[in-house]
């Protein structure tokens, strides 16, 4: 209780209270509720709630972790599966976004100035409209007798529909056309403040626009090619509205399952599990991340 006292009185003192503030929202929007997810991963269901980690047996309180959850998970073909499944569609969707998006994105930080404010307002357009009216767009755009379809067979381009739906094709033309703005704008923001003076020397030196974009522009830019793809890396992973509405069978993604198992099966502890792996599938690459940049500067430095 102290230790608590001291920390928020020096939360309060100089600078520490611009620190001290999102530490605090983090403790208490993200860690606390995590904790909250493990404990119930870690318990048992009852008939309608999840039962308590500590039971009192002659005065003394015995503490039980039930890890049949996390054994059953990774003994399971079915989960395994699945989480293969997200990581690979997650990251597709990430190439394909990274692939489409710098293009763009150098585009608009070479246009004009006067230009670029409306370059970025079409990008954030789509965010005016409903994710779900827009999701729901696709699915009528893609179906058989849908307006990609129709008018391919009325042009005489095919003779019979496309099986654009329910399938890999369609979860992925979802997940990039909902996740390319979050990859274009942090790179957008990057390139914008690239200095064109090297370029500019590169030129002199007699070094080709090609060559001098791979080894000055794209490395200056690696920074939003870093937060580009864990902008969209890590929302995709766990998709459940995209897989739902435009995914078929065999593209079951690890947000269905935790659907399923909250609110169809009404096993919270088997889903509290299955969110916690989740998490630390996409925490592992992150720290590893952040391990070889720190590693890259250090380098640097020295």
């Amino acid at each position: 209780m102290h230790k608590l006292t001291s920390y928020f009185k020096n939360l309060f003192q100089g600078n520490k209270l611009v620190i001290g503030i999102p530490y605090s929202w983090f403790i208490m929007l993200v860690l606390i509720p995590l904790l909250i997810v493990l404990k119930i991963s870690l318990s048992e269901m009852e008939a309608t709630s999840v039962s308590s980690m500590i039971s009192w047996s002659q005065g003394w309180p015995t503490l039980k972790l039930n890890f049949a959850n996390y054994q059953f998970i990774f003994s399971d073909a079915l989960y395994v599966k699945t989480y293969l499944s997200s990581i690979k569609y997650a990251l597709i969707t990430t190439i394909l976004c990274l692939a489409i998006g710098y293009p763009f994105a150098y585009f608009m930080a070479r246009s004009p100035k006067h230009l670029q404010p409306m370059l970025l307002m079409l990008i954030m357009l789509p965010f005016w409209t409903s994710f779900l009216l827009r999701i729901y767009a696709w699915k009528t755009l893609l179906v058989n007798n849908g307006v990609i379809n129709n008018v391919l067979i009325s042009l005489g381009v095919i003779h019979a529909p496309l099986a654009m739906m329910n399938n890999s094709f369609s979860l992925l033309i979802g997940m990039v056309y909902s996740y390319l703005p979050f990859m274009i704008l942090p790179l957008y923001a990057n390139l914008s403040k690239l200095d064109l003076r090297y370029l500019e020397a590169a030129a002199d030196l007699g070094t080709s626009p090609f060559k001098a974009f791979w080894l000055i522009t794209v490395p200056l830019s690696k920074a939003g090619i870093i937060a580009g793809s864990m902008l969209v890396f890590i929302p995709a992973v766990g998709e459940f509205v995209i897989p739902e509405l435009l995914g078929g069978p065999d593209t079951l993604m690890i947000g269905r399952v935790l659907w399923d198992e909250f609110f169809s099966n009404n096993d919270w502890p088997m889903a509290a599990a299955v969110a916690v792996v989740m998490i630390l599938l996409i925490l592992m690459p992150m720290a590893m991340l952040n391990k070889a940049e720190a590693e890259q500067e250090a380098g640097g430095k020295a």
